[in-house]
């Protein structure tokens, strides 16, 4: 094997063949064989379901307030839009990583996209990093909200959402993705049938929660004439925001036997979401309406039907958050500990300290940060914008021509004529990824005006709590 295969961030091989990518890694592989700790030990279902559970989650249940907003037919329209793009690019982040296989998380092919300097290498790190934690702050609060609902605030929120981040902290723990498949399923399986039964409940129950006689339920096909740019960005944002999970892809495939084989998982993937998707969205906003709808929708469920839908998706609260803690800490860890060190591969206390660590530092901050900021729904918008259209569109729009690039690596030289020697339909697939970063760009600079201005009118209204208040958000 050449020395050249494993060499560090600043040194990362800019060229493939796939001989090479091959040879890497059965090495990889041949080296895990007597390891304790083995890392590429997932095949396709168990990827299949890491990504069900990062997919089937509570972000669904605000399909519905998306679709308020927008209008049903719109609302679907750009559901499946998103979910094909997802789709697209996540093909082609299974292609790059099978291309090259050393590099094993998003920093690492951040640098490699631009030109294999070390500030992209940074500077994606940092987004990766803030991106993450923010979602573990999510997860904290919505543990918090759940308890504030199922105890009619039995006790301040901020010590509500101090064991639910103690408990997703826990589960943070299994030092494999292989073995966070495991739990993941089980999330996948109760979130979805949290998801069926508020679909029934919202059928079924005599009218929803808080409802009045003189304001029937009502629901639009279209948006409601006078929808500002500023409500209807933060409303597709936020589906946008449910889709866009690539920045967990690379992650997930560096764990795979066989990372050809993602795109087997990521096809089942996306058909469910898709279905899941739409018809959460679409039903529960048809029996609740605009004037009921809540975000997430179990708020518009009445009586004992909110608790008995609610309580099932608690596996998914805790499962998430604790995916992405152990996403970001392991990408810490393995700037630690390094490929040949003992403590990657083997059950060594210092190892396990320091994963324990790492662990309970970046929940920490995301306790800490969720508790501060107290517009922190409306930054979950504003993170979508600023994140999202790097990890979801821009960086794998620039990965396709890349990897055309390295096909013809010695027949062109500039833009117009790599854009001659290309095949017909690599020239069209171009077209849609250079669409790709612009829809990237668009969610950029617009979408994150809207979310700021979001943050403003919300402070203007007053509509925001306290740091570390103990007042409850339950629904």
């Amino acid at each position: 094997m050449s020395k050249d295969l494993e060499k560090n961030h600043s040194e990362l091989i800019y060229d493939s063949d796939v001989s090479s990518a091959e040879a890497y890694l059965q090495n990889e592989l041949l080296k895990e064989q007597d390891k304790d700790i083995k890392y590429r030990s997932m095949g396709w279902v168990k990827t299949a379901f890491l990504l069900l559970s990062e997919y089937i989650c509570l972000a669904i249940m605000s399909f519905p307030w998306s679709y308020s907003v927008l209008g049903l037919i719109p609302g679907l329209i750009i559901t499946v839009f998103v979910a094909l793009t997802v789709l697209y690019t996540g093909r082609i982040i299974g292609d790059y990583c099978a291309r090259y296989p050393h590099l094993t998380n998003v920093c690492d092919i951040g640098q490699h996209l631009f030109w294999n300097q070390k500030w992209a290498w940074w500077l994606t790190a940092l987004c990766f990093i803030i991106n993450n934690t923010l979602i573990q702050g999510l997860h904290s609060l919505v543990g918090a909200k759940y308890l504030n609902t199922v105890s009619n605030h039995g006790a301040c929120s901020v010590a509500f959402a101090v064991v639910a981040s103690i408990i997703c902290f826990i589960f943070s723990l299994p030092r494999t993705f292989s073995h966070m498949s495991l739990v993941g399923i089980f999330s996948a399986v109760t979130m979805f049938l949290a998801v069926l039964l508020s679909l029934i409940f919202a059928g079924i129950q005599e009218h929803p929660d808080k409802y009045v006689e003189t304001a029937p339920v009502v629901y639009r096909l279209w948006p409601e004439k006078g929808t500002s740019f500023v409500s209807g960005c933060a409303a597709m944002l936020n589906i946008v925001y449910t889709f866009v999970g690539q920045i967990t892809y690379p992650s997930f495939i560096s764990e795979m036997k066989n990372p050809k084989d993602f795109k087997k998982a990521l096809n089942v993937v996306t058909t469910i979401e898709v279905i899941v998707f739409a018809l959460a969205g679409s039903i529960i906003y048809v029996y609740v309406g605009d004037e009921y709808i809540t975000a997430p929708a179990f708020g518009s469920l009445s009586g004992h039907y909110k608790i008995i839908a609610f309580s099932f998706a608690i596996p998914t609260i805790i499962f998430l958050g604790a995916l992405y803690s152990n996403v970001s800490s392991q990408f810490i860890y393995f700037q630690i500990f390094k490929p040949n060190s003992i403590h990657r591969n083997s059950h060594t206390a210092k190892g396990w300290i320091t994963w324990v660590l790492l662990n309970a530092i970046f929940w920490i901050l995301a306790f800490i940060i969720a508790e501060v900021i107290p517009f922190f729904s409306d930054l979950l918008s504003l993170m979508s914008s600023l994140f999202d259209c790097w990890f979801g569109f821009v960086f794998w729009g620039v990965a396709y021509i890349r990897i055309k690039q390295a096909k013809y690596k010695d027949q062109y030289q500039g833009f117009i004529n790599f854009y001659r020697i290309l095949t017909l339909s690599e020239k069209f697939n171009l077209i849609i990824n250079l669409g790709l970063i612009g829809c990237g760009i668009f969610i950029f600079g617009p979408g994150t005006y809207a979310s700021v201005d979001s943050i403003v009118l919300s402070y203007q209204a007053d509509d925001y709590g306290k740091v570390f208040s103990c007042a409850s958000n339950g629904i």
